[in-house]
């Protein structure tokens, strides 16, 4: 907890005993807060309906750095992917491939 804790310091957030409170852009003249429970991890929901648990830390980031966008957008720009990687069948072999971030792709043997 002492990585969420430098976090609220940092951007000057509230907290409670239950939850994080993130300040958020006002709209219509509204303030408008965001309350994340005190949790070492917290699940997402995406729009395709898939589920996937986040730190966080991580949550924290994506909120504070990109309120205007849905969570499940704003934390593809925080959380950290691993490589993507598939098995591409050839007719003689199988050979793995390693698709990069830059859509570069590199065969591993």
């Amino acid at each position: 907890m002492e990585e969420i804790n430098e976090l609220v310091r940092r951007y000057n957030l509230e907290e409670d005993s239950e939850h994080i409170i993130i300040p958020l852009p006002e709209k219509d003249g509204h303030a408008r807060r965001c309350f994340l429970l005190k949790r070492n991890f917290l699940r997402i929901q995406f729009p395709d309906g898939h589920l996937s648990d986040f730190p966080l830390a991580e949550i924290i980031e994506a909120t504070v750095k990109y309120p205007e966008l849905l969570l499940s957008e704003s934390i593809h720009f925080v959380h950290k992917t691993p490589e993507m990687s598939s098995i591409v069948d050839d007719s003689e072999n199988e050979n793995k491939v390693v698709i990069k971030d830059n859509d570069e792709k590199e065969n591993i043997d």
